[in-house]
């Protein structure tokens, strides 16, 4: 049972846009930054959400290794493709406009793809999908990321979790989204493991010496100095498909560097030649597919929700209730959670006061005694 106090929807949005402008993210850029954690937590996707603002973002804006204002350039533009470079500013900000642009040019041609270089991280890859599923439109999306996953037959961390996503709009109450790292666990979950004292299941991580990790700190730090890498989807070796995860990870890395000619693999290790923090320039990718262009959005969506009924309708296995499909239980994670709010842990209890009373913000949460 989670027994964690909740702060209202509302008063963690104000916050977190007051926390940010406190930062220098000019303010409808933090409004943006802000609904982009919140959409994570609605979602039960708390590796991802607030627990992440502060050591994610507000602690790199503090440490110079991130911009807190976005000067997006464009480099090269078509009727249906962009190169935008974010110059070291709030990921989830290029991402937004990189986003508009791509649904803008998909209406008009019906599809669109658009890559982001030397940007920073853009939070839960499944918020940028759902903006062209709310247009009508197909989105998919994919990020590079720190070195954490190693090759199959490596141990060494070369790849990041890399992210492939995809949001696509149905006849039901809520559209397809599958927003999945390519590794069987990502950094910002083991992050969550160790705030709340949790180890790491065992066989997601592998140590210097090829055994499996669970200590979900020593597994943090063991990251950041290359002694332990994350496995690929499949795990370890070929023999349960671990070079399928690999090769998608592959994929996710070239989409997200190649075209936009940004930084990748061991250039992102966030860590310069003398030991330093220094910048983490990811590079990003956006895709919208207009179904209008093909055979029309509600002959779409029904297509689509027929496949995903027939699934849930599948035999169920052992004792398991019920199946689902992608997007199903952040569905339901959210009408949990919509008029409770954001569940607040302890350690992220003690982060939000040491920055309201940081920047000497006018707030008094619930959890306070």
């Amino acid at each position: 049972m989670d027994n964690r106090p909740y702060v209202k929807w509302e008063t963690m949005d104000s916050f977190l846009v007051d926390a940010f402008i406190g930062y220098g993210v000019p303010k409808e850029d933090a409004k943006i930054c802000a609904d982009v954690l919140l959409e994570s937590d609605k979602r039960g996707i708390e590796s991802h959400g607030c627990n992440r603002f502060k050591p994610i973002y507000l602690d790199r804006i503090e440490a110079g290794i991130q911009k807190p204002v976005t000067h997006l350039k464009v480099i090269k533009e078509t009727m249906t493709t962009a190169v935008l470079d974010a110059n070291d500013g709030m990921g989830m900000v290029a991402s937004y406009r990189a986003m508009e642009m791509a649904i803008e040019k998909a209406k008009k041609y019906g599809m669109s793809m658009i890559v982001v270089k030397n940007s920073t991280h853009y939070g839960i890859a499944g918020y940028w999908t759902s903006m062209a599923v709310k247009e009508g439109m197909i989105g998919i999306t994919g990020t590079n990321a720190r070195p954490s996953v190693a090759p199959t037959f490596s141990i060494e961390n070369k790849l990041g979790t890399n992210p492939l996503t995809f949001g696509m709009p149905t006849d039901e109450e809520f559209p397809f989204t599958f927003d999945a790292a390519t590794s069987i666990m990502q950094r910002g979950k083991i992050e969550y493991y160790a705030r709340m004292n949790k180890p790491t299941p065992e066989g997601t991580v592998v140590g210097i010496d090829g055994k499996s990790m669970t200590n979900s700190k020593e597994i943090l730090e063991a990251l950041s100095s290359n002694k332990a890498a994350l496995t690929p989807l499949g795990g370890i070796g070929e023999e349960l498909g671990g070079y399928k995860g690999y090769g998608f990870a592959t994929v996710v890395e070239i989409l997200s560097a190649s075209l936009s000619q940004a930084a990748f693999l061991s250039a992102l290790s966030g860590i310069d030649k003398d030991g330093k923090k220094t910048t983490i320039p990811l590079g990003h990718f956006f895709i919208v597919i207009d179904p209008e262009a093909f055979m029309g959005l509600e002959e779409f969506k029904k297509t689509t929700g027929d496949i995903l009924r027939e699934l849930r309708s599948a035999k169920t296995a052992n004792k398991e209730d019920r199946i689902y499909t992608a997007g199903e239980k952040e569905y339901l994670a959210w009408l949990d959670r919509k008029d409770k709010g954001v569940p607040i842990s302890e350690s992220l209890q003690k982060e939000i006061l040491f920055i309201r009373d940081k920047l000497n913000l006018n707030y008094k949460f619930e959890f306070e005694k």
